[in-house]
This record gives C-alpha cells, sequence and structure tokens, in this order.
C-alpha cells in the first residue's frame, strides 16, 4: 500500500479510502490511485492477517469443476489431507464449468489473499494470472494445462489410458467399438479421443465417425447417444466412454433396455466392480492426484524454484468382465 501511496502521490490514509470505497476523496485522486493500484498489481487483503503464522491457519484456494463429481470431490479429500499437515485451510469453489465463473473464483480468492491456488481450468486463456505468478503467488492447475501461462500442471495419462482400453477391445475381436465422450475440445477429452483413434489405426481399423458421439456430459445426451448407436443398422458391439459420469449414464440405460455389449469406462466408480456384470475401467487415484498437486503447491510455497513442472500421472486398466465379452454378446 505505501508503493501505491508514493506512485499516486497521496498519503497511506488516501489510499485506504479509496480501496475501501470511503468518502472524502476526490475523483482526479480517486483515478490517480486506481491507475497506480492497476499498474503495480496491487490486491486488498479482504482477510485480517495480523496474527503470526503458527498462531492460526494459513490458507490455499482450490476451484474444482463440480463437487457432486466424485472425481474431484476425491482431488479435493487429497488436497485437504495434505493441507492439514503444513496446519493450512482450503477454501474451495466450483466453477461449474464457466470460464468467467472460474476467473471470479481465482480473483475472489486472491483478494483474500490465499497463498496459493490449485485449479482445474474451465477457461481458455489464463494469462490474467500472470501478475500473480510473479509476484511468488504459487498457482497449480489440474487436470488441464493453462493457456497462456507458463504454470505446473498435473494431468492424467489421458491418450495412454484410452489407448489401453481399446487395445483390450480390439484384442478381443471387436471392430466397432462406440465412443461416448464429453466436451472434445476439453484436453481430457481430446486426449481420450486421440487415444481411441491411435488404437484403432495401429490395428488398422478404419475410423467410423457415425461410431463417435460428443458433447454427452450430461445423463440424457449420454443415453441418447447409446440409443442412436444401437439403433444403427450395424451396432457397435463395445462401448468405451471417456468418463464417470457418462459410464453411469450409459449403463443405466443398457440395464433398462436388457441390453448387453462389451464395455469399458475411463475412470473408476462406485459399486463398479459390485454390479451383476462387473465394470472394466481405466483407472486413476484421484486422492493421490490431489496430494501430489498439494505437495507441489507447498514445495514450491517454501521455496522450490525449478521451472514450471508437468507431471503425469499413470491410469491403470482393470479387468473386470465386462470389457471381456466377445463381439456375439451383443442382443
Amino acid at each position: 500500500m505505501q508503493d501505491v501511496a508514493e506512485a499516486a502521490g497521496v498519503s497511506l490514509k488516501t489510499v485506504s479510502r479509496v480501496v475501501n470505497n470511503e468518502p472524502r476523496v476526490s475523483e482526479e485522486t480517486k483515478e490517480r490511485v486506481k491507475q497506480a493500484i492497476s499498474a503495480l498489481g496491487f490486491r486488498r487483503n479482504d482477510i485480517a492477517r495480523s496474527l503470526r503464522r503458527g498462531q492460526a491457519s494459513s490458507t490455499i484456494g482450490l476451484i474444482i469443476e463440480d463437487i457432486a463429481n466424485p472425481f474431484y470431490s476425491s482431488i479435493a479429500l487429497g488436497v485437504e489431507q495434505v493441507a492439514q499437515q503444513y496446519n493450512y485451510m482450503v477454501i474451495m469453489s466450483n466453477s461449474e464449468e464457466h470460464p468467467l465463473r472460474e476467473r471470479e473464483l481465482a480473483n475472489a480468492l486472491l483478494r483474500r489473499r490465499v497463498e496459493g491456488l490449485l485449479i482445474v481450468p474451465a477457461g481458455r486463456d489464463h494469462s490474467y494470472l500472470l501478475p500473480e505468478l510473479q509476484l511468488g503467488t504459487p498457482i497449480i492447475f489440474l487436470d488441464r494445462p493453462p493457456i497462456n501461462l507458463p504454470a505446473d500442471v498435473i494431468l492424467l495419462e489421458n491418450q495412454g489410458g484410452a489407448r489401453k482400453a481399446i487395445n483390450h477391445l480390439l484384442e478381443r475381436g471387436h471392430r466397432r467399438i462406440g465412443l461416448i465422450c464429453g466436451d472434445p475440445l476439453v484436453h481430457t477429452g481430446s486426449g481420450r479421443t486421440a487415444g481411441y483413434r491411435e488404437a484403432l489405426a495401429g490395428y488398422g481399423v478404419p475410423i467410423d465417425e457415425t461410431l463417435m458421439y460428443f458433447g454427452c456430459d450430461a445423463a440424457p445426451q449420454a443415453q441418447a447417444a447409446i440409443q442412436a448407436l444401437l439403433a444403427l443398422p450395424e451396432p457397435p458391439t463395445a462401448i468405451f466412454t471417456t468418463s464417470n459420469r457418462i459410464s453411469v449414464a450409459v449403463l443405466r440405460f443398457l440395464y433398462q433396455q436388457r441390453k448387453q455389449l462389451a464395455f469399458i469406462g475411463f475412470d473408476d466408480f462406485d459399486f463398479a466392480d459390485l454390479l451383476p456384470l462387473p465394470v472394466t475401467v481405466v483407472a486413476h487415484n484421484p486422492v493421490e492426484f490431489g496430494k501430489i498437486a498439494a505437495e507441489l503447491l507447498f514445495a514450491r510455497l517454501n521455496g522450490d524454484s525449478r521451472p514450471p513442472q508437468r507431471l503425469i500421472l499413470p491410469t491403470e486398466l482393470i479387468v473386470r468382465g465386462s470389457g471381456e465379452l466377445p463381439p456375439s454378446n451383443l442382443h
């Protein structure tokens, strides 16, 4: 605040009045102070920080897509477990996949002087966070890389995991494999689609666009996709879904229609191993994902000055039965 006062040629009290929207400041002075604030990247401290570290927990921010999704709630659990070890609290918010909301949440958390940010990004441009990075605030991106920002990122083995799934089906004789995916422009969707295409090409199987459905994150769209695939003159003998929510919606439809065909989903989910036909999945550990991200953030807070890290976490194909059905099992 002292730097702002000096740059604007006013007193600390005047800066405080402008920041807190108090009266008795001319419009000309307000404008001069605001220009200095903008130029210096000053942010108001909305949380009292007078207590020394050790007397009260510090805070970090976590922005995820939707806490109702088990994948993200598990990541949040991992982050919180690590934060507790460092005597930090986690302030968590949901972006709901809206770029503007992501930006608003990030700026709100930074105004409250969180000491670091973990973000599952929804936006297509993260250069707005560059001033904060330059001020030394560690920012870690999870599940999807940042755009226009040199920052740490932790990703899943999306393309390789999808390739494992499709190769598994191809090895069992399937050649017509349906793909039901979310947003193909999102990093996870594009990577998993690329793995699907790569595996088919490796077996010399032509890509059939009629077997591929996108924009199916919501249950109605996922169920409409599987219904359309089954109505084809030559329907697929196997299905690959690219997320846990899509998997659940598709499996519910198949159960209601008394249809059975080979099936592999990306992401494990509750009770997948307890269904009458246990579900084969491309699995990973989202709690560990959150822990690794949080450990990297605290390493940065403790002085780790390495260049931005890009970590790829492995996936594992868990064979349970649904992905092992032969092509003849469609009925």
